[in-house]
C-alpha cells in the first residue's frame, strides 16, 4: 500500500497499473493480485488508511471545540494532503465512488468542527457576535478551504516556500475576536506567534498599481 501511494502520488493514479507496482516491489503480478484483486480494491485500502488517521485525529477535535484543535486541524489536513496528494489534487480520484463518500464526511465535520468552535469562542467572550447572518458559516468555510486546498494553490502558484496554513486562517478569524480573544490567544501562542502572522499589506498603491502593470 505504501508502495502504490508513492507512485500514484508521483505519476497519478491513472498512470500507474498493477504491473508496475508488483515490479517496484520486486514481486509478480500474481502475488500482488493475490493480495488485491485488481487497482479499484487497492485504492479502497489506501483510502481507508487514510480515513482511519484522519478519524483518530479528527476524533479529539469534537470532542471539545477549540481554537487549539481548529488550528491542529488545519496542521493535520495539510499532512494528510501531503501524504496522499493523488487523491487530493485528482478531482476524478476525489468523486471516486471508493473514495467520494469518505470525503464528503471528511469536509461536512471539518466545517462543523469549525462552526463549533466559533459558537465555544463566542460563549467564553473570545469571539464577537456575528454581526450579520452567515458572516460565521461562511468563515467556518473559508477556514476549511484554507486547509484542504493548500497543496492544490502552491502547485497552481508555483510557490514552493514552506508556508503555515494555520496563519493563514488565523488571518481570517483573529479579526472577529474580541480584545479577551486576542489576549487568550497570545498567552497560549506568544507574542512573538501573534507578530509574525504575515506580511504587512503595502499600502503604496502607486507601487501596486506600477507592479501590476508589470504583469
Amino acid at each position: 500500500m505504501d508502495t502504490a501511494r508513492l507512485a500514484f502520488n508521483e505519476k497519478g493514479y491513472g498512470a500507474v497499473n498493477l504491473l508496475e507496482i508488483a515490479q517496484l516491489l520486486s514481486i509478480s503480478r500474481g502475488n500482488l493480485t493475490y493480495h488485491f484483486k485488481d487497482k479499484e480494491e487497492l485504492l479502497k485500502a489506501i483510502v481507508d488508511e487514510m480515513w482511519d488517521k484522519i478519524e483518530s485525529e479528527s476524533k479529539i477535535v469534537r470532542e471539545l471545540p477549540s481554537f487549539e484543535n481548529l488550528h491542529r486541524e488545519v496542521k493535520l489536513y495539510l499532512h494528510i494532503q501531503q501524504e496522499y496528494s493523488f487523491i487530493f489534487m485528482d478531482s476524478q480520484i476525489a468523486t471516486h465512488p471508493a473514495v467520494r463518500d469518505k470525503i464528503r464526511t471528511m469536509v461536512q465535520q471539518s466545517i462543523e468542527n469549525h462552526m463549533g468552535s466559533i459558537a465555544f469562542a463566542i460563549q467564553l467572550g473570545n469571539i464577537k457576535p456575528e454581526p450579520f447572518a452567515g458572516a460565521y458559516r461562511s468563515l467556518a468555510f473559508s477556514t476549511w478551504m484554507v486547509g484542504y486546498y493548500w497543496l492544490s494553490q502552491q502547485i497552481l502558484r508555483g510557490d514552493s516556500t514552506p508556508q503555515d496554513p494555520e496563519k493563514i486562517a488565523w488571518g481570517l478569524i483573529l479579526p472577529h475576536m474580541t480584545d479577551k480573544g486576542i489576549a487568550s490567544f497570545k498567552k497560549y501562542y506568544g507574542e512573538d506567534y501573534f507578530e509574525n502572522l504575515g506580511e504587512p499589506l503595502d499600502t503604496d498603491l502607486q507601487k501596486i498599481l506600477s507592479q501590476k502593470a508589470e504583469w
